[in-house]
């Protein structure tokens, strides 16, 4: 596969530092990295786009879940166990979404997400302060159901991946979204780790641009980072909620026949 041309290569740059910094604070970079790379290279295969996007992901990843962990210090006896079984689910969800159509899910995210949203602006107060719903090890046990659950989704499809894990430490388990964004990139970070190593030994990776996009998207998340930590859990919510509306927009397009 030829070379994206100069202009194209910093467009896929900058499209990496955005996702980064959009990951890093609430999750959802894939909206912006992922159709960067499909207009970058429009005759590569879907598996070498998904592959790509790891790649970058994992680099803003690391950055994230480092300052999250020197900067908020969140408890890795939930952190950890999460971390680990969406690792776990996100092998099985990479291999589930090698036989099952992507297009078929596209209609059930989008509900998903219109719950997700609506539950997020009816609810002011959540996610402004820590406010555990279990204990013991029943909240151990449901992290890591919800990071099973949520790692099979991102192996086999992927779309909010990172969203979807703050709204479930907030919504399910009673987090604090800045809390839960710290929780959230570590878990996230397990899943890229996971899917790619089941795309590089199938050579799916453009390696080239996939570390490009990748040092720029751990700029993105380093900043990213240090502003929620700065800003706090309201500004972690505003980000959230307009994460989640592009994310509507956008995958409501593709079912309504919008855009493909």
């Amino acid at each position: 596969m030829s070379d994206p041309s100069l202009q194209t290569t910093l467009l896929l740059m900058l499209a990496g530092l955005t996702a980064g910094w959009i990951d890093a604070v609430v999750g959802g970079g894939g909206l912006v990295q992922l159709p960067a790379l499909v207009l970058g290279f429009p005759h590569a295969a879907p598996v070498q786009i998904l592959a790509t996007n790891k790649l970058g992901s994992i680099c803003g990843t690391s950055a994230s879940s480092l300052t999250y962990y020197r900067r908020v210090r969140p408890d890795l006896r939930t952190a950890l166990p999460m971390a680990g079984v969406a690792f776990l689910g996100s092998l099985g969800g990479a291999v589930l979404g090698s036989h099952i159509p992507k297009s078929a899910f596209n209609p059930l995210i989008l509900v998903v997400l219109v719950a997700v949203g609506a539950y997020t602006l009816l609810k002011p107060d959540l996610g402004s302060a820590t406010q555990l719903r279990f204990a013991g090890h029943h909240h151990v046990i449901a992290a890591t159901a919800a990071g099973f659950v949520i790692g099979v989704y991102d192996g086999a499809l992927g779309p909010g991946t990172g969203s979807f894990f703050v709204f479930a430490l907030v919504g399910l388990l009673g987090y604090a979204f800045l809390q839960a964004s710290a929780k959230a990139r570590m878990a996230n970070w397990a899943t890229n780790v996971a899917a790619l190593a089941v795309f590089i030994p199938q050579g799916a990776v453009m390696w080239r641009i996939g570390l490009l996009m990748g040092g720029c998207n751990l700029l993105g998340a380093y900043l990213g980072a240090r502003t929620a930590v700065a800003r706090g859990a309201g500004f972690v919510r505003v980000v959230f909620v307009l994460v989640v509306g592009g994310f509507i927009i956008r995958i409501g397009g593709v079912v309504l026949g919008a855009w493909s």
